[in-house]
């Protein structure tokens, strides 16, 4: 297995996240735009992994390759996010982060289904591939934190730049590995998205993304307005995601001891206290490093549990469009929700019943659960 090439994928893509989403709505903030705008641009992020994963993952598998079409969106994204630089105004901004971002999150998916057919039988191990993405995110959050506070936030399109880059580089090293042969007769998509557990469950993933949307927009401007400095803001991202690794690196045991299901209904239930945590109780700091500590739960166990679980559900020549239907629902169109909502609820209802809205969120997600285990 090329443990090392994959990984250096999962490294860059989510570095490129690290500098993305703690720092992209301060820059945005301090180029002029609202609030509001920042919302909604924040969903454009959010939202282009609603059509992108399902035509990225659609094509692959009609096509049977899938490496050829990752490291052609992976060169679309580093060459359409250079229009960053000279996007002014919100529209000419939100075409521009709709193309780079189509772009970008398309090809997840299909690396995924790839990592996947290389672990083979060892899918529990898939954490351990995966965990080298934490990593780059910690090493550019604390990194663009402290770069930032040392030349201001222009170096945030330079830092996302120089790793979409990275990106593209990783991808052309990675070799294909198609499906193997099995002699099955898997039920076809449409049907598999018929069934109730399947259902419930994506609805849970969107549930449990919707309430991330104040997060992942709002958290670094949430804790900067309260009086915390740029390197602290750092630290306490690279604290949550420095959890999530330690997890990643278990999780293959949490897997072998605990159903998928149960781990998501504990993710579920502490990101209720976590979301509850930020917003009532910001100016607590102990409070706030248990907030991001909950970060491995919320994310960390969530995801390769829900990972775990797509690769069941969706079997054979439905592995790449159901990667992309997980992704789509739940990091497009859950934080596409979360992030619309948050922008609108920021300046009138205030951050601490922002965050009660996204506890909310969590809570419905632990009710889906529970109904898809029935």
């Amino acid at each position: 297995m090329p443990y090392a090439r994959l990984s250096s994928y999962y490294f860059f893509h989510f570095a490129a996240l690290g500098a993305l989403v703690p720092f992209w709505g301060p820059y945005l903030l301090e180029r002029g735009f609202e609030p509001v705008a920042i919302g909604g641009l924040m969903a454009i992020l959010m939202g282009t992994k609603i059509v992108a994963p399902n035509l990225f993952g659609a094509v692959a598998d009609r096509r049977g390759e899938r490496m050829p079409i990752v490291r052609l969106g992976a060169l679309m994204a580093l060459l359409s996010f250079c229009a960053v630089f000279w996007s002014e105004g919100v529209w000419p901004m939100a075409l521009t982060m709709a193309v780079w971002s189509f772009f970008w999150n398309g090809p997840l998916p299909l690396m995924e289904a790839v990592t996947f057919n290389h672990l083979g039988a060892r899918v529990s191990r898939y954490a351990q591939v995966r965990v080298w993405g934490s990593i780059g995110f910690i090493l550019v959050v604390l990194g663009v934190g402290w770069w930032q506070q040392e030349a201001g936030t222009g170096v945030v399109p330079i830092a996302v730049l120089l790793l979409f880059g990275g990106v593209w580089l990783s991808v052309l090293a990675i070799p294909d590995r198609p499906q193997g042969h099995d002699a099955l007769e898997h039920p076809p998509m449409w049907r598999l998205l018929q069934r109730r557990e399947i259902l419930f469950f994506l609805a849970a993933c969107l549930l449990m993304q919707a309430s991330h949307g104040a997060y992942y927009a709002f958290y670094s401007i949430h804790l900067e307005a309260q009086g915390y400095s740029e390197s602290a803001v750092g630290a306490l991202w690279a604290l949550g995601v420095a959890i999530e690794v330690l997890v990643f690196l278990r999780m293959h045991w949490l897997l072998e001891r605990f159903s998928a299901h149960a781990l998501m209904l504990a993710s579920l239930a502490f990101a209720v206290m976590r979301w509850l945590m930020i917003g009532f109780f910001v100016e607590v700091v102990a409070l706030q490093i248990v907030a991001q500590t909950l970060h491995a739960a919320t994310f960390g166990v969530f995801h390769a549990s829900a990972i775990h679980l797509t690769h069941r559900y969706f079997p054979g020549p439905t592995q790449g469009r159901g990667q992309a239907a997980y992704n789509s629902i739940s990091f497009g169109a859950g934080g596409a929700l979360g992030s619309l909502i948050s922008g609108l609820l920021w300046s009138d209802a205030g951050a601490d019943w922002t965050y009660a809205v996204a506890a909310g969120f969590a809570a419905l997600g632990f009710v889906a659960v529970l109904l898809s285990k029935r």
